[in-house]
C-alpha cells in the first residue's frame, strides 16, 4: 500500500529490531542516527516557503549587479568586474530557480505520476553549468591582468560596494538557510551554495580592491579575481555531483535508510524488511519496500499495520510518498521485474 499525505503531529519511535539492509551492515542507536523532522509539516508550506526566498534572491542579484556596475565603471578593478560577472550570472540562475521550483511545486498529473520534483534538480544542473562559464570568463581575465596589470581607482567606492555586497548576500545566505530547514529543496540548496560561495569570494575581492587601490598592488587584484574563479569552479563541481546524483536516483544516506527500517520495524508483528528502495524527488522522499508478516493476519489486520508502520515514518519525514508490500513470513518469493532482488536483500 503507499500513501503521501502530511500529518498534524510528530511522534516517536520505540527501539526496534533492525533487518533489511543486507549482511555486515553497522548499525547505530536510533537516537543518533535519525535525522530531525523539518521544520515545515505541509508540502505546501514549503513550496510557498521557496517561492518566497526565489524573489528575494532575484532581488539581491539585481541590487548587487546595480552596484557592482557602478563600482566597475568608477574603479575597473578586475576583483570587481569578476564580482559583477558572478552577480549577473547569479540573476540568470536564480530566475532558473524561480521557475523550477514553481514548476516542480506542480502536483502529479496523467504524465508525470511521481510529481515534478526533478524540475529542482535540473535547474541545479543548469545552474551549475553557468557558474563553470563565469569561472572560466572570469579565470581568463585575470590571468591578462595579471601579465598586464591596471591601477585600480576610485578604492573607497569599490570598497564600500563590496562591504554592501557582503551583507546583503550574507543575509540571503541565512534567509535561504531558513526556508532550506522548511523544505529541503535542492533548488533552493544549489542556490545557496552558489551565495554561500559568494559570499566567501567577496570577500577576496575586498582584499583584492584594497590591494589594488591603498597599496598599489594591482596584481594583487588580479591574483584575488583568479582565486573567485577557482571558487566558483569548485563550488560548481559540488553542485554538479548533487545534481546528478538526484537524476540518477541516488539512494539516501545509510542512516536515513537504517531509520527507515528501525522506525517500520518498531511494530513486532514485522518481522523483516527487503528490497527497500528510496530516491529523492525534489523536497520529496521516495521510500518503497517489502515487509514480512504473519501468514495468517486478515487483509484488514494487515492495512492496519502498514497504516501504523506510514505513520511512523511520516512522523520522521512528513514530505515522503511511502509505498509498502506485505508479503506472508516464510513463504515469500522474489518479485518480477529487471530489478528484482531475493528476499533479505536491502
Amino acid at each position: 500500500m503507499g500513501r503521501f499525505r502530511d500529518p498534524n503531529a510528530n511522534g516517536g519511535m520505540t527501539s526496534p529490531r533492525l533487518r533489511g539492509l543486507g549482511a555486515g551492515s553497522a548499525f547505530r542507536d536510533k537516537a543518533a542516527m535519525t535525522p530531525a523532522a523539518p521544520d515545515t509539516l505541509s508540502l505546501d508550506d514549503a513550496h510557498r516557503s521557496n517561492r518566497a526566498v526565489t524573489r528575494l534572491s532575484i532581488g539581491v542579484a539585481v541590487v548587487l549587479i546595480a552596484l557592482k556596475a557602478f563600482a566597475l565603471g568608477a574603479s575597473g578593478s578586475v576583483s570587481i568586474l569578476a564580482s559583477l560577472a558572478d552577480s549577473a550570472l547569479d540573476l540568470v540562475a536564480s530566475l532558473g530557480i524561480f521557475f523550477a521550483v514553481r514548476w516542480a511545486a506542480a502536483p502529479p498529473d496523467d504524465e508525470h505520476r511521481y510529481g515534478h520534483g526533478k524540475g529542482e534538480a535540473l535547474a541545479a544542473l543548469v545552474q551549475a553549468g553557468l557558474i563553470f562559464a563565469s569561472a572560466v570568463f572570469i579565470g581568463w581575465e585575470a590571468i591578462q591582468r595579471i601579465f598586464d596589470p591596471r591601477p585600480v581607482t576610485a578604492g573607497a567606492w569599490s570598497v564600500g560596494v563590496v562591504l554592501i555586497s557582503i551583507a546583503l548576500t550574507a543575509w540571503l545566505v541565512w534567509m535561504q538557510g531558513r526556508a532550506l530547514k522548511r523544505s529541503g529543496s535542492m533548488a533552493v540548496e544549489a542556490d545557496r551554495a552558489h551565495y554561500a560561495a559568494d559570499l566567501a569570494a567577496n570577500v577576496v575581492v575586498l582584499i583584492g580592491v584594497v590591494s589594488g587601490a591603498f597599496l598599489s598592488a594591482p596584481g594583487l587584484d588580479a591574483a584575488a579575481g583568479l582565486v573567485v574563479s577557482v571558487w566558483l569552479f569548485w563550488g560548481a563541481s559540488g553542485m554538479l555531483r548533487g545534481a546528478a546524483d538526484h537524476l540518477l536516483d541516488k539512494a539516501v544516506p545509510d542512516s536515513d535508510r537504517i531509520a527507515i527500517t528501525t522506525a517500520v520495524l518498531a511494530d513486532p508483528r514485522i518481522s523483516g524488511v527487503h528490497q527497500l528502495r528510496t530516491r529523492m524527488s525534489g523536497s520529496v522522499m521516495m521510500i518503497q519496500m517489502h515487509v514480512d508478516m504473519d501468514p495468517g493476519l486478515t487483509l484488514e489486520a494487515a492495512h492496519t499495520i502498514l497504516v501504523e508502520a506510514e505513520d511512523r515514518l511520516l512522523a520522521v519525514w512528513p514530505l515522503a510518498d511511502i509505498l509498502i508490500h506485505p508479503d506472508p513470513r516464510g513463504l515469500a518469493q522474489p518479485h518480477g521485474g529487471v530489478f528484482a532482488e531475493e528476499p533479505g536483500v536491502g
